[in-house]
């Protein structure tokens, strides 16, 4: 029954806060040839294009709150080797240093939600009127950490709602290169190519005083069909409006709580995952 608790409540989790990534929202974007693409030393060396990440990176990291819809599309590849294409969309409130609220609802309607009030952490899964909680005294930071060490969770972009996100970029940043000026959704951004181990990573980094990402696409160049996430950023503020009941949980009716056990591997700061690079 315990292993069965442990797994119900990992799976709740994983459809509260999966993966961060984005449709491109004007088709396919062209391919690049062979001579158009940065050569591998040029990538090693361009100040420049390090300069706008750590930028991004240290704005969101010292931002006190925000608030986005991120709209993510990921490649689930069939035993056959053909391509599926699941998206979410996901409105996320974070206020620091120890409130986060996620909504989330996926292509097939499903609609989950988490949150972290600094004292414990609430997942409920909607579909099946289920929940549970952990209480975790803390900040964000703390409560992202215990979700992917010690639950083990894969959490994609998990470092963009982390204080340290600016050290982790610069501690995991293999390879970094300028690919252009682009103007999405009438912003006017810079396109970064990035690379750390086992992933590369394309970014798309509003210019101006608040260089906020507008688009991500990650490629896992080691895993099987090189799958990718794609996600857009959308309606950035930086002083959202919170409602006082933004991040309690008052069960629904009939819902059922599911207990929680959690194996502890080992402390240390937030671990790399699959697509949190």
């Amino acid at each position: 029954m315990e292993q069965i608790a442990q797994f119900r409540f990992k799976k709740l989790l994983r459809t509260a806060l999966a993966t961060l990534a984005i449709v491109l929202a004007f088709g396919a974007a062209p391919v690049l040839a062979a001579t158009d693409a940065p050569s591998a030393a040029a990538m090693d060396q361009d100040p420049e294009a390090k300069a706008i990440l750590m930028k991004m990176a240290e704005f969101i990291a010292k931002a006190p709150a925000f608030s986005m819809t991120l709209r993510s599309g990921y490649d689930a590849i069939q035993e056959d080797g053909q391509y599926i294409e699941f998206g979410e969309k996901r409105r996320i409130l974070l206020q620091r240093p120890d409130l986060l609220r996620v909504e989330t609802e996926r292509s097939d309607g499903e609609q989950n939600l988490l949150l972290f009030n600094g004292k414990e952490i609430t997942a409920f899964k909607a579909e099946d009127n289920v929940y549970s909680q952990i209480e975790k005294p803390g900040t964000v930071d703390d409560a992202l950490v215990y979700l992917v060490r010690d639950l083990q969770f894969t959490l994609p972009l998990a470092r963009l709602l982390h204080t340290g996100f600016p050290q982790q970029m610069e501690k995991k940043l293999t390879a970094i290169s300028y690919v252009e000026e682009n103007t999405l959704f009438d912003v006017v951004t810079d396109h970064l190519a990035i690379r750390s181990e086992g992933v590369d990573m394309q970014l798309w980094v509003a210019q101006g005083n608040e260089p906020l990402p507008r688009r991500v696409i990650l490629t896992y160049i080691n895993a099987p069909g090189q799958p990718q996430f794609r996600g857009d950023f959308s309606d950035w503020s930086l002083s959202p409006k919170v409602a006082t009941d933004s991040f309690s949980f008052t069960p629904p009716k009939d819902a059922e709580k599911i207990p929680v056990i959690a194996r502890v591997r080992q402390k240390g700061s937030l671990p790399v995952q699959k697509g949190d690079k």
